[in-house]
């Protein structure tokens, strides 16, 4: 897995989207030495099919984000749920200019690095490890679609 790998993901209408590896080294934890996680983003293209059609690559911009970027770790992958694609080095204008991440626990904002941010960034997204769950229940509720049953 490399930043810029392209991944399908079949939400639970039969449908699938895109996401992109932003980064495999990204710090979520500022907290001692921090975590390293994977940082995707998930874009709003919709698509009956998942590869190999890769959807036009202004479609993978930060401006179609169906959600806010996320960390994550590889089990989506290992699990079957992300499908890697394609591989497209990340160009300018592919990534956010800053990433902003809300923590609770600390109620402040933090950019990926782990440094404390002044205030809120839109998109914002959460200051935690997400898992393949919580994504598909983001990604559902962005699309209007029932949560999957517990």
């Amino acid at each position: 897995m490399h930043a810029g790998d392209v991944f399908a993901m079949q939400v639970p209408d039969g449908r699938f989207l895109f996401g992109r590896v932003i980064s495999t080294e990204a710090v979520w934890n500022n907290v001692g030495a921090g975590h390293p996680a994977i940082l995707i983003y998930i874009y709003r293209h919709v698509s009956q099919e998942a590869a190999p059609v890769l959807p036009d690559r202004k479609v993978l911009s930060p401006g179609n984000l169906l959600v806010p970027p996320k960390f994550i770790n590889r089990l989506p992958w290992s699990r079957g749920y992300f499908q890697t694609i394609a591989s497209l080095p990340l160009a300018q204008g592919d990534v956010l200019p800053v990433h902003c991440f809300y923590s609770s626990v600390f109620r402040r904002y933090y950019g990926d690095g782990g440094r404390e941010l002044p205030g809120r960034v839109e998109p914002c997204g959460t200051w935690a490890l997400s898992s393949y769950r919580t994504v598909d229940d983001d990604v559902s509720r962005a699309l209007g679609i029932p949560l999957a049953p517990d």
